[in-house]
């Protein structure tokens, strides 16, 4: 996926996502392996509920894959414990 598409499929319809989705887009997608990256382009077809569940840490993914991608977001945006 291109930078741009990339850039509006992780703009949301809760601003709370877009302040998690963004930054970490901005500062941390380049440094991902090819697998953290396609992992993330994955994320980006879950739900805004659930992806907002999953980075307020009220539960977690059940799938690994995407546990994975998510505990990597919330290690770099200021969302750990």
């Amino acid at each position: 996926m291109d930078r741009n598409r990339l850039f509006w499929a992780s703009r949301r319809g809760m601003l709370e996502l877009d302040l998690v989705l963004l930054p970490f887009l901005d500062n941390v997608y380049e440094t991902l392996s090819e697998e953290d990256k396609q992992r993330y382009i994955r994320l980006l077809d879950e739900q805004d509920q659930d992806l907002f569940a999953w980075f307020m840490r009220r539960e977690d993914p059940q799938d690994p894959e995407l546990l994975k991608i998510v505990q990597i977001i919330r290690d770099n945006t200021g969302l750990q414990d």
